[in-house]
């Protein structure tokens, strides 16, 4: 639940000054997915996905929950993104934390972080919110990375990026809703990539790959200081780690051996563990859900050929043993996973058309998925 009355007012003022939609494509096609969860549902039942285009944002919305139907796509114009990642909190608030890019004639461009959201399915998202860059030399500012972001159970929204130096920063929301300063994590040769994942019960912890070891802070407690934990000697695909909160207050994180090219599984404290499969670059996409009355962890990921590849298996039991099923789809960027209204598994991917394609989960026994629909 949210806390405190001075956030309340700030929400209520933002949502204030929306942007008015742009209104249908008329044409355009998806270019690239974005970073994090691009599939997601709000609280009133509907799938939202999201991707990017030229020159902005895409937006599918579920005309009624469980769908099948989908409404035309939403085009909201965000010029000069170089990256852009979307979080919900657990009030269905969908956040969206881009990097900015401005050339402005001869030298390095401006380099800023750009924040949005959307209060509701299918509604506006509000203007788009510099955040600042934590270095004033513009040499350096150039050099800053790709922002990512998690939300808090209070509704504090909490962005990551790499530094100039390849440290870690932090900017968050403050409990009033205002923006606190820039805060360094500290950390060493950190690679752009980074994933942080909120838990059920508040706090959020972050993960960075470096180039010989993965390094992570965690909060002893909701909205409280970041711990820099003791690091992982294991070296990671730059762009390939994904986390799922798979017991309470505990992640495990998945990426690609830089050296095999298989997928990790990793909860800290415990062995890594092989999964197989081949990515071709991108994050897996993960989703707990319940299988046969069994709680299970799903994954799907993009292989090297381009197609979507699915597995499961019990929560926390990816040492039994993880099978790789293909599935027929075909994608550019990472698929993503997420629970119907009917608490159904769907599979959301962008076709090379540019295209979203939802396939979901048939009935009967185990994880078998009906044949996609091209929306």
């Amino acid at each position: 639940m949210r806390t405190g009355s001075g956030r309340g007012a700030a929400r209520r003022r933002a949502a204030d000054h929306v942007v008015v939609r742009a209104g249908t494509t008329q044409g355009q096609a998806a270019e690239a997915t974005v970073a994090g969860r691009w599939l997601t549902l709000g609280k009133d039942g509907r799938l939202t996905a999201y991707a990017r285009t030229r020159g902005g944002l895409l937006r599918w919305t579920e005309t009624r929950p469980g769908g099948p139907d989908w409404a035309e796509p939403d085009f909201f114009p965000v010029p000069d993104l170089t990256h852009l990642s979307v979080a919900q909190g657990a009030d269905s608030y969908v956040h969206f934390v881009g990097r900015r890019e401005v050339r402005k004639g001869d030298g390095p461009p401006a380099v800023d972080v750009v924040h949005a959201i959307q209060y509701q399915t299918g509604r506006p998202v509000t203007e788009w919110r510099s955040l600042g860059n934590p270095h004033q030399d513009r040499e350096k500012a150039a050099r800053f990375g790709v922002p990512v972001a998690a939300v808090s159970g209070s509704g504090r929204v909490h962005v990551f990026a790499r530094n100039a130096g390849r440290g870690v920063m932090l900017r968050r929301e403050g409990p009033t809703g205002k923006w606190e300063p820039w805060q360094d994590l500290k950390g060493s040769r950190v690679q752009d990539g980074l994933v942080a994942v909120g838990h059920a019960s508040g706090r959020i912890e972050v993960l960075a790959g470096g180039e010989r070891n993965v390094m992570w802070w965690r909060q002893a407690e909701a909205d409280g200081d970041f711990r820099q934990e003791p690091d992982i000697p294991v070296a990671v695909a730059p762009g390939t780690v994904a986390a799922l909160e798979t017991a309470p207050d505990r992640a495990t994180y998945y990426w690609a051996d830089p050296h095999s090219g298989q997928l990790l599984a990793h909860r800290p404290g415990g062995w890594v563990i092989p999964l197989g499969g081949a990515p071709a670059g991108d994050p897996v996409a993960v989703l707990r859900a319940v299988l046969d009355g069994y709680d299970c962890t799903v994954l799907a990921h993009r292989d090297m050929d381009g197609q979507v590849v699915l597995a499961a298996c019990g929560a926390e039991n990816e040492q039994a043993g993880v099978w790789w099923s293909p599935t027929g789809e075909h994608c550019v960027g990472a698929p993503a996973l997420a629970l119907d209204a009917y608490g159904r598994i769907v599979l959301a991917v962008i076709a090379p058309d540019g295209a979203l394609h939802i396939a979901r989960q048939a009935g009967g026994p185990g994880l078998a998925l009906s044949p996609s629909v091209r929306v």
